[in-house]
C-alpha cells in the first residue's frame, strides 16, 4: 500500500528521548519515506519527568519534537510510566496507527501492554519490525532462563524482522527464535556531529579543568552516568586507591542512589571530583574534561552504553567493561580503547594500563582520532542507509513473490 509520496513507516515508542529524536528527524527528511511516531506515554507530553535513578526531575535542553510527524496517544494506565508492563495502556493505539495506513510498523520495546498488543494486532497485516538492544550478557542458567526463552520466542513470533544494534543484540534475537533472514543491522547511534562539534568545546573544557584544579599535564579519567550499582561507579574509587600518582585525576559526573556513599568514601582523596548531572547542551564539553572515558558497568542491564558513543564522538578513547553491550562493536583493543572483565582482575588490568598511560600520555591522541573514525559506521547516516537497504530488499522480495 505504498502511497505515491513514499513508503509509510509508523513507529511506536513510549516517549521522546535524546537518542531517537534526531534519528526520526533525519529519517523524515529522506525522500521516498513518510514517517509518523506514535508516543504511548502521553503523560510525558508535559515535559519534565522525575527520574528515579538520578533522583531528580529531568527536562532535556535540546528539542525532541521538531522536524518529524508525531502523535501522543492517550495512556489510561492507573499508574502511568515506563517502569512496568501495565504503565502503558492505549485503547486507541491500534486504531490510530491503522487510520494512518502505514506500510511498515516499527515497535520499540515489547514490554508494555500496548506495544505487545500492537505487535499481535498488526502481525500478518503489515510487516512488523522490532527494535530493542537487549543482550544475553546477564543470563544465568536454570529453569527461569528456560521459561524466559520460551516466553520471548513467543513474543518475537509477532515480529517479522528485528533491527539489531550490535553483535550482542544480534545473538539475543537469534537465540530467541529469529532467523538470519529476519535480522537487519541498524547501528546504535547518537548525534555524532553535535558531540564532535567545534574547537571551542576543547577550549571550554580546558578552562573548566583549570577551575577544578586540574593541571594541564594531569591524566583525567571520566565517568558520566547514573551513580547506581549496575554502573559500578565505585570502580573509580578503587582505581584511585590502587594508583596514588598525584598526576591522576578522576571525575564522576551524575547523581543517583550511591552518591552520598561514594562522596563519603572519596572524601580523603582530593583527586576525585564529583559533578552533578549535566544536561545535553553541556555534555560535549563534559566529555572533554577527561582524557579517557570509563564505563565500568557490572550489570545487570547495560544493554549498550550510548555514553561510549558520545565520548568517542568527542575524540576520547574509552575503557569499557565486557558487561556493556557495545564492547565488541565499538572497542578495538589498544586502538579505540580497552575492554576489561568486571572484578578484581579487571581492576588490576585497568590500573596497569593506566600506569603506562601516565608515562606515555601521547598515545591517547591517535586513539581518540581512531575512535571518531570508528563512529562513522555508528551514525544516523549509517542507520538510515541500513533502513533504505531493508526497504530495497523488501521490494525485491515482493517482486520475486509476484
Amino acid at each position: 500500500m505504498e502511497s505515491g509520496s513514499g513508503v509509510r513507516i509508523a513507529v511506536i515508542t513510549t516517549h521522546p528521548i535524546q537518542y531517537y529524536a534526531p534519528l526520526f528527524r533525519c529519517l523524515a527528511k529522506e525522500q521516498g519515506i513518510e514517517l509518523k511516531v506514535f508516543y504511548t506515554w502521553s503523560q510525558s507530553q508535559q515535559g519534565a519527568n522525575y527520574d528515579r535513578d538520578f533522583g531528580k526531575t529531568i527536562e532535556w535542553d535540546i528539542p525532541l519534537l521538531d522536524g518529524y510527524s508525531f502523535e501522543f496517544v492517550g495512556n489510561v494506565a492507573k499508574d502511568p510510566g515506563v517502569n512496568h508492563f501495565n504503565g502503558i495502556m492505549n485503547p486507541e493505539l491500534n486504531e490510530k496507527v491503522s487510520s494512518w495506513n502505514p506500510d511498515y510498523l516499527l515497535v520499540m520495546g515489547w514490554n508494555f501492554r500496548s506495544h505487545l498488543a500492537a505487535m499481535r494486532h498488526f502481525k500478518g497485516k503489515i510487516p512488523v519490525l522490532f527494535k530493542g538492544d537487549s543482550t544475553l550478557l546477564d543470563e544465568k542458567p536454570g529453569v527461569k532462563r528456560i521459561l524466559r526463552r520460551l516466553f520471548l520466542k513467543w513474543v518475537y513470533g509477532f515480529a517479522d524482522y528485528a533491527l539489531y544494534v550490535g553483535k550482542n543484540n544480534h545473538d539475543y534475537f537469534y537465540r530467541h527464535g529469529m532467523r538470519e533472514r529476519q535480522l537487519y543491522w541498524m547501528p546504535h547511534a547518537v548525534d555524532n556531529n553535535r558531540f564532535h562539534g567545534p574547537d571551542a568545546y576543547e577550549t571550554k573544557a580546558k578552562h573548566w579543568r583549570r577551575e577544578l584544579g586540574i593541571d594541564e599535564d594531569d591524566l583525567v579519567i571520566l565517568f558520566a552516568g547514573k551513580l547506581e550499582p549496575k554502573k559500578d561507579p565505585d570502580f573509580m574509587l578503587r582505581l584511585a586507591g590502587s594508583l596514588p600518582d598525584p598526576g591522576l585525576k578522576l571525575i564522576l559526573v551524575g547523581n543517583g542512589k550511591l552518591e552520598a556513599e561514594l562522596k563519603v568514601k572519596a572524601s580523603q582523596d582530593k583527586r576525585i571530583i564529583f559533578l552533578d548531572f549535566q544536561n545535553q547542551e553541556k555534555m560535549p564539553v563534559v566529555y572533554r574534561l577527561g582524557d579517557i572515558f570509563v564505563l565500568p558497568s557490572a550489570g545487570p542491564g547495560e544493554s549498550w552504553g550510548l555514553a561510549v558513543n558520545e565520548a568517542m564522538a568527542c575524540n576520547r578513547p574509552v575503557i569499557v567493561s565486557s558487561k556493556c553491550g557495545c564492547a565488541p562493536d565499538l572497542v578495538e583493543e589498544n586502538a579505540t580503547g580497552w575492554i576489561f572483565e568486571p572484578g578484581k582482575n579487571g581492576d588490576l588490568k585497568v590500573a596497569a594500563l593506566l600506569k603506562q598511560v601516565l608515562v606515555q600520555k601521547s598515545i591517547l591522541n591517535p586513539m581518540g582520532r581512531r575512535a571518531w573514525e570508528k563512529l562513522q559506521s555508528y551514525s544516523y547516516v549509517a542507520a538510515i542507509e541500513k533502513i533504505r537497504q531493508f526497504l530495497k530488499d523488501m521490494k525485491l522480495t515482493k517482486r520475486k513473490v509476484l
